[in-house]
């Protein structure tokens, strides 16, 4: 059955199904909805992922569009009214502060539009992992950032400069995580710049907790290369394994790096020993068909054939990542240590020192994937401007 819930908090109830509004209902009846709800156990079918992430104003059909124009505009006019009479909406439903007209006309509305995506969308074949992460990136957003500005020297140039992007900013992490084809999270508009913030700047966050821990793959990227192509991964550093192995020791790491990456994107670069041991044609012919790439983990993804290994092995790297991200955050699950925030291939976890003896358990979780034990690097830090390497 179609539904929708009329408001997410916690203590907040009633959905809307069935052209009537209801308080009191069995959740296995209830079956598609627009957005994924913290009221529920089970997965419901979500119009907001089949869609990937596209908002109800573009998927509106064109026969509908004025009456949801008109319904939106009532629905502004109530928050502002609610503002203006200083009516906080944290603290009441928003369903028992609005007549229930509006609320029968507004959601009968959603219900239709949602229904056309699923009449008109096919189901993603990443849909449970999409929507384990969309309630991933809620739950950080739920949390503001501790963030303390006497952390920052104040005295450096460069820190006076840029301070003002994190002040004017919202204190939280907001992740839009359809923005990007390849699956790679980016932040909102109004979201706290944690993917961008300046090295300087880094030290004003620091964890409401004891310290920060911080995971993440040893050269992700290469890895998975090694993985698409069935080859075993060695222990150690990669970069220093290429250069052994490849090169001869010819070069020191950071030069093996650089040629092993310039070669690797470029598909007009040359280099015999790199092509002889990671056969990128074999990359084509695998996973580039018909113009596009499909990953192993569902994604399609159009993309010019000069693109096509930067693209698989950026969105199967993303994905990788946020799987082992969203079992950490399973784990820490009723612990007083939490997921933070994630910049791109790194978790930093939000650690308490009563949850020690998690660590090594966490640790094995990030690195089992699903194309085997992937070495990763631990780092801790008092802010996350000072994290200090481990492992």
């Amino acid at each position: 059955m179609l539904f929708q819930v009329l408001d997410n908090k916690k203590e907040c109830h009633a959905v809307y199904c069935d052209h009537k509004l209801h308080k009191d209902y069995d959740t296995l009846d209830l079956t598609h909805t627009w957005a994924p709800s913290l009221h529920f156990d089970d997965k419901k079918e979500c119009a907001l992922i089949w869609a990937s992430g596209q908002n109800l104003d573009s998927l509106c059909p064109e026969n509908l569009r004025e009456q949801w124009q008109i319904l939106n505009e009532r629905a502004r006019a109530f928050i502002k009214s609610f503002q203006s009479a200083k009516i906080k909406l944290e603290n009441i439903c928003f369903y028992d502060a609005v007549p229930k007209r509006f609320l029968l006309e507004y959601y009968d509305l959603k219900n239709k539009i949602t229904q056309s995506v699923f009449d008109g969308y096919e189901k993603p074949g990443n849909y449970d992992f999409m929507y384990d992460l969309f309630f991933l990136t809620k739950k950080i957003q739920a949390r503001d950032l501790n963030l303390n500005y006497k952390n920052l020297n104040l005295s450096y140039e460069k820190i006076r400069k840029n301070i003002g992007k994190i002040k004017n900013s919202c204190s939280s992490i907001s992740y839009d995580p359809w923005k990007t084809s390849t699956g790679r999270l980016t932040t909102t508009k109004n979201s706290f710049p944690i993917l961008t913030l300046n090295k300087e700047l880094r030290s004003v966050v620091q964890p409401h907790n004891d310290v920060f821990v911080e995971l993440d793959f040893n050269a992700a990227e290469l890895r998975v290369l090694f993985a698409l192509l069935e080859q075993n991964q060695p222990d150690g550093d990669i970069h220093s394994w290429i250069n052994k192995n490849i090169f001869d020791d010819k070069y020191d790491r950071d030069t093996a790096k650089k040629k092993v990456f310039s070669w690797l994107y470029n598909p007009k670069a040359k280099n015999k020993k790199l092509n002889n041991f990671l056969n990128r044609e074999k990359i084509y012919e695998k996973y580039y068909k018909n113009g596009a790439v499909k990953t192993p983990y569902g994604r399609n993804i159009t993309v010019p054939e000069e693109k096509a290994v930067n693209f698989l092995i950026q969105s199967t790297t993303s994905d990788m990542f946020l799987t082992s991200a969203i079992e950490i955050d399973k784990m820490l699950e009723n612990k007083k240590s939490f997921l933070s925030f994630c910049i791109h291939d790194s978790l930093v976890i939000d650690f308490a020192k009563e949850d020690k003896s998690m660590l090594q358990q966490l640790i094995k979780c990030f690195s089992n994937t699903r194309f085997g034990h992937f070495k990763t690097n631990l780092s801790f830090g008092r802010d996350f401007g000072r994290m200090r390497k481990i492992i």
